[in-house]
């Protein structure tokens, strides 16, 4: 058996446009590029569990209102919903044939909420999210836990990341990590990681 476990951001989803990130910073009067970068420079703590009134706090460098946060966690989600279209064709071509697949993301939690509603997330049986886990990529101890979750051996787990980080930290817990480019050379590449994990 052969897990095949794919990342959600850059992998099955589209990058987050700018110009939802744009529209993110406007929509709370902040400055974009000043936004962008806090955005990301604390993603990683909100990936692990920070909660969504600190990251946005942090974010704007003030107090977030309850309105504010709940404003920028729908926006983030709908920033992240542009499927990857020959991705999810190649996930459904995958679970349509019977093969086991899964989902690990640092995601934080309200944004994992909301995507799971997605039928192409929903169609995913087995969702792993940092911040329900407390645990991020590349850091091994995530994909231990991913493992132990599925009953899986790590020689059994297919890991897919656009970001080669963390596909060599998949490989240092002992999947076999491919590096995400187009899903066109991810169909190409799957049968031969297929059969070299027989």
């Amino acid at each position: 058996m052969t897990w095949i476990v794919f990342d959600f951001g850059g992998v099955l989803s589209l990058p987050q446009p700018e110009s939802d990130a744009v529209a993110m910073a406007r929509a709370v009067d902040a400055d974009p590029e000043a936004f962008q970068r806090d955005y990301w420079e604390h993603r990683l703590e909100f990936d692990r569990g920070l909660s969504p009134h600190d990251y946005w706090s942090a974010v704007l460098g003030r107090s977030a209102t309850h309105t504010e946060v709940a404003r920028l966690v729908a926006m983030d989600v709908a920033s992240w919903a542009h499927p990857n279209e020959g991705t999810v064709a190649l996930l459904d071509d995958l679970i349509e044939a019977g093969h086991d697949v899964a989902l690990l993301s640092n995601m934080p939690v309200c944004i994992g909420d909301g995507l799971d509603e997605l039928p192409w997330v929903a169609a995913i049986g087995h969702r792993f999210y940092s911040g329900r886990m407390g645990l991020v990529k590349p850091d091994r101890e995530i994909f231990d836990e991913m493992a132990r979750a599925l009953g899986a051996a790590p020689s059994e787990i297919v890991f897919i990341d656009d970001r080669q980080e963390n596909v060599e930290g998949a490989e240092r817990a002992g999947m076999r990590g491919v590096h995400f480019t187009d899903a066109a050379a991810l169909r190409e590449t799957l049968p031969d990681v297929r059969e070299a994990a027989r």
